[in-house]
């Protein structure tokens, strides 16, 4: 079955992820946590903090089933419905204000009616949220993310990077949360190909993000640059809190609130009314935070 073989995958990403974060930085401390959902299934979780380059992180598997509800039921259009959904889902907030923020995560969705798929789908992405703008990261992240798009089909990568500009995007604030990466959702039909292609996805997580990772992550700061990063996790926790549906599906179906809601970081700031100086570092972060298209772009990391 699909679930199952998907359900596989994920449990051997989140081994692969964890395992390549506590050999890079030997300080972090792990912890695993295996944890019910009353209302059908559960999951298991991998919290990661307190290291030498992670401030904090984790890296989160859930296979949950149930009843839908009633807000999922309109809007999938669903009448006395049953749901089944899985994923590994990750966020990584570095020490360092020098290296990004990174999100990523892959899902899977049955829909049942009188015991019966009707439905079925999948959904993911991955993107970066940088406090400070070297130019050659985000075009390494793009392009890994291009490039295992292109195995399945040119028409992805640009589709999905519009997505992901448009989803992650703070209209409260008209800002976009970071530079992007795919953002898709709603894959049906061709059931094989589309677990291929999402589980492709999740093998590019340590490609496109780890290069970016170990190169900033000795980079000197100070705390004026703590600052900064804490003003602008600011921003990335306003999106997760108002916007972001995975937030919102997790809380409205008896998700695991301490799973849903360790994707916030463990330091943040708000200063009021706050504008980076003209012609500084900050200032040219925001520039860059305007959809580009960094995969057509030739520097190298």
């Amino acid at each position: 079955m699909i679930k199952d073989r998907f359900e596989k995958k994920i449990k051997l990403l989140q081994k692969e992820i964890v395992g390549a974060f506590l050999n890079d930085d030997p300080d972090l401390i792990l912890l695993e946590d295996e944890w019910e959902r009353p209302g059908g299934g559960g999951g298991f979780s991998n919290i990661l903090s307190n290291g030498k380059y992670i401030e904090k992180g984790g890296v989160n598997i859930s296979m949950v089933h149930g009843e839908l509800p009633e807000e999922m039921k309109e809007r999938l259009h669903a009448k006395s419905a049953t749901f089944y959904a899985s994923g590994i889902s990750l966020v990584i907030h570095p020490l360092n204000p020098f290296v990004p923020t990174v999100h990523f995560n892959i899902r899977y969705f049955e829909l049942y009616e009188s015991d019966q798929m009707v439905d079925s789908w999948f959904g993911g992405g991955m993107d970066m949220t940088p406090y400070y703008i070297f130019e050659e990261d985000p075009i390494h992240f793009h392009q890994v993310l291009k490039s295992v798009c292109d195995q399945f089909n040119g028409e992805f990568y640009p589709t999905f990077k519009p997505k992901c500009d448009e989803y992650f995007y703070n209209a409260h604030r008209d800002e976009h949360r970071g530079v992007g990466g795919i953002f898709y959702d709603y894959l049906k039909g061709r059931p094989e190909f589309h677990l291929a292609f999402t589980s492709a996805v999740g093998d590019a997580f340590l490609k496109a993000y780890m290069p970016i990772f170990q190169k900033r992550k000795d980079n000197t700061y100070d705390e004026h640059h703590k600052e900064w990063q804490e003003i602008r996790r600011g921003r990335y926790v306003e999106f997760n809190l108002i916007h972001d549906r995975g937030t919102l599906f997790g809380l409205k179906t008896n998700g695991r609130t301490e799973s849903i809601l360790m994707s916030l970081p463990p330091t943040v700031r708000w200063v009021y009314n706050h504008h980076p100086a003209a012609g500084s570092a900050e200032a040219q972060l925001l520039k860059a935070l305007k959809p580009r298209d960094w995969a057509s772009e030739n520097i190298n990391l």
